[in-house]
């Protein structure tokens, strides 16, 4: 059986998906674009704050399911240009406590409403 698992806490699915789903105790996180639930709109700045913003939608999710961050296994991240990675890689660092997801990185032609980064990630109980 599979759980949906929804925040008000971050961004509505903008398409036919979930914001996560549960599956033997493991939590699928959709894409996360930098988008600001209370207003609808991107973080204002660069692929810093944009990839700070997905991380706060990725941890609204994970509460909703009861976890945090640290459940995290794996995590994908797609970005607009490589020449991105620094930036991101800097912010993605404040949020695990040394213990790293396994990740892929790729920069992609390009991401849904110009984003600059999409994180998604596989959390387990």
């Amino acid at each position: 059986m599979k759980k949906v698992i929804f925040t008000e806490k971050a961004p509505a699915a903008i398409g036919p998906y979930s914001q996560a789903i549960e599956a033997n105790g493991m939590i699928f996180v959709s894409g996360q674009l930098p988008v600001d639930p209370a207003t609808g709109v991107f973080a204002p700045g660069g692929v810093a704050e944009q990839t700070e913003q997905s991380f706060k939608n990725i941890s609204s999710i994970l509460a909703e399911a009861g976890l945090t961050t640290a459940n995290i296994v794996k995590t994908t991240v797609f970005l607009a240009d490589m020449s991105l990675f620094a930036e991101m890689n800097a912010v993605y660092a404040k949020y695990f406590d040394g213990s790293f997801p396994a990740r892929s990185a790729v920069a992609v032609k390009a991401l849904p409403k110009d984003a600059l980064v999409e994180i998604e990630c596989i959390a387990v109980r």
